[in-house]
C-alpha cells in the first residue's frame, strides 16, 4: 500500500486542514497525537530494519537481509 492510501495519513491531512482553519478541540488534538505517533513509530521501524539489513549486507547474512527485506515489505 501506498503511504497515501493509508487511513491514518489521510486523516492526518484532514486534521491538518481543519487545524489551519482553527485550533483542533481536545478530541481532535488526541486523534492528531496519536496519528503522529504511530507515524512516528513507522518511520523509526523502517529506519531499523535499514540499517539491520545493511548490517546483515555487510555480515553477508543472505537467509537474515531477506527475513529484513520481508519485514520491511510488510511495514
Amino acid at each position: 500500500m501506498d503511504i497515501v492510501d493509508s487511513p491514518i495519513i489521510q486523516r492526518i491531512a484532514q486534521l491538518r486542514v481543519a487545524q489551519k482553519r482553527g485550533p483542533l478541540d481536545r478530541v481532535q488534538q488526541s486523534e492528531m497525537d496519536q496519528c503522529l505517533d504511530w507515524l512516528v513509530n513507522k518511520c523509526y521501524r523502517a529506519a531499523l530494519l535499514k540499517n539491520y539489513s545493511l548490517l546483515a549486507s555487510m555480515t553477508k547474512d543472505t537467509n537474515w537481509q531477506h527475513e529484513i527485506c520481508k519485514d520491511l515489505e510488510e511495514l
